[in-house]
């Protein structure tokens, strides 16, 4: 049985920070599409990012760098069409809003417009400040990404857990700092020590949702997908997987084809 909070009839930025302030974790996942984020939703989580991981999980591309504004706006309206209770957040893709705010702040404009999503999700610290600015100066809800930035993976080279040295910390936490200054309700923190996260989250007074950051951030988020195992292929050392989906969807598939090649299906009861 879930335990949310049956009380809070839809979930607003304002309720995240109260999770926080009360000290009670914040749950969320990704979703893509109309039927999964119609279970996510139901099932009690609190924020719904439709993330550009779409990119991997429902495109097959090996980073998220592809996916474009288009696309985005796709998916994110076919979550907020499913989803009652949850607190919609959309990621701007690589290229919307790097390097120049007032297309930052056309991409945003047009992810609220044309999906009714309910907030916006920037990868980056100091180096995109402008960007965040301009968007929240219009008067959109912006959560920041720290860490692991996956639309920088060509930059890093790999996926491995970011600052570990002294200097990269010091930065995420001055970076956070910052986000938390200009008006970001929430920051993800992505694959970091778990020292550093604690650290992070009780400097900043808004909501840190941890993947792969250990247990101390003020919420959690995993790609559906992979904790579903439905993706049977990513098994990094974070993720708890609570199902093996794609075994029973392939054998349930296996059985529909052994029962049409048999003629089992359709029988008569399922004739007209």
């Amino acid at each position: 049985m879930s335990v949310h909070n049956p009380d809070i009839k839809r979930v607003t930025t304002h309720t995240i920070q109260e999770l926080k302030n009360k000290g009670e974790k914040i749950s969320a996942l990704t979703a893509y599409d109309y039927s999964m984020a119609r279970a996510v939703d139901a099932a009690g989580v609190e924020v719904i990012l439709v993330g550009d991981s779409a990119s991997n999980v429902m495109a097959g591309h090996e980073t998220t760098l592809p996916i474009t504004l288009d696309q985005m706006i796709y998916h994110a309206s076919s979550v907020v069409r499913a989803v009652k209770r949850a607190l919609v957040v959309v990621d701007l893709p690589f290229g919307s809003y790097q390097g120049n705010s007032a297309e930052a702040l056309r991409s945003a404009i047009r992810i609220m417009k044309e999906s009714g999503a309910h907030a916006i999700k920037l990868e980056g610290g100091q180096e995109i400040r402008e960007s965040i600015v301009r968007i929240l100066s219009a008067g959109v809800p912006v959560m920041g990404h720290l860490g692991l930035t996956p639309q920088s993976i060509y930059k890093f080279g790999t996926y491995a857990v970011r600052a570990r040295e002294e200097a990269e910390a010091a930065k995420l936490m001055t970076d956070a700092q910052m986000l938390e200054e200009i008006g970001c309700f929430g920051v993800v923190l992505e694959k970091i020590p778990a020292a550093l996260t604690k650290q992070v989250s009780q400097a900043l007074q808004i909501p840190t949702i941890g993947i792969g950051a250990g247990p101390d951030a003020d919420g959690q988020i995993l790609v559906v997908h992979d904790m579903l195992g439905i993706n049977n292929e990513f098994k990094p050392r974070f993720l708890r997987q609570y199902a093996d989906l794609h075994s029973v969807m392939k054998q349930a598939i296996t059985n529909y084809v052994d029962d049409v090649k048999s003629r089992d299906f359709p029988n008569e009861k399922e004739a007209y």
